[in-house]
């Protein structure tokens, strides 16, 4: 993997290893809110999955980035749709360096906060029943309440944001509370999209792969449209393999 962006104009891309990685994509210290980094994958022509799933656009190098995201986050935060479809479950401290989040006073493992606004979440899911720490279930009031006392009683930490819509202000708010400020979110669309709507969306990592997959696909993002674009600014580029790893930061 290599730095093209920002490099010295003098010398060639520079080699980046895991202490140059952790650097450029590490959270703000001293965080007094949650700060929201999203991470998508998506093919040259716009294509967010193939055959359904975004595995068939990653790479090494794409999954190394992934992978960073999960070890310096206090929480993971997913859509149920996404999680559902790509068989999450909780993060296992093989997953994560454990020795990364040792040295910046994070727990051992990144609980995984799913998403479901009618909590469509079964007590059976392998979030609920394969993890280490208790996974939070983001939901509404509009949501069946015999449903919310099921996943509460396989282990979940339920929330309740929102009365009949999902409110990702009282979300955030929820896991602030709870001392979770960094958050990697891994998708999908729509609860990009809807970051995006609600101006939450403090980083984004994209990695476009040199493929052309055509087909439906969507893209990485789909909501309700936003009357103002949120403007971003490009704070690094990696390459690898003809992958290109790209890092957004919101300009505030």
């Amino acid at each position: 993997m290599h730095r093209l962006w920002p490099s010295s104009p003098d010398t060639p891309p520079d080699v980046v290893d895991d202490t140059t990685l952790e650097a450029l994509y590490d959270y703000p210290d001293d965080l007094d809110r949650p700060w929201v980094q999203v991470n998508f994958v998506a093919s040259a022509d716009g294509a967010v999955a193939v055959d359904g799933l975004s595995d068939g656009l990653s790479s090494p190098g794409d999954k190394r980035v992934f992978a960073l995201g999960r070890d310096l986050a206090d929480v993971v935060l997913v859509g149920w749709g996404t999680a559902r479809d790509e068989g999450y479950r909780g993060v296992k401290r093989k997953e994560t360096r454990t020795g990364r989040r040792a040295a910046r006073g994070l727990a051992e493992v990144p609980p995984v906060a799913v998403v479901t606004p009618r909590c469509s979440i079964t007590p059976d899911s392998p979030l609920l029943t394969d993890t280490l720490v208790p996974s939070i279930v983001i939901t509404t009031g509009a949501a069946d309440r015999s449903a919310r006392d099921a996943v509460a009683d396989a282990g979940a930490d339920v929330v309740v944001a929102g009365d009949d819509r999902l409110d990702l202000h009282r979300a955030m708010a929820a896991l602030d509370e709870r001392g979770l400020r960094r958050v990697c979110c891994e998708g999908g669309p729509r609860l990009f999209g809807d970051l995006v709507a609600a101006d939450l969306v403090d980083q984004l990592c994209l990695t476009v792969a040199p493929l052309l997959a055509a087909g439906g696909a969507g893209r990485i993002a789909t909501s309700d449209p936003v009357e103002v674009p949120r403007r971003m600014a490009l704070a690094s580029v990696l390459s690898d393999d003809g992958y290109l790893m790209l890092r957004y930061r919101r300009e505030r």
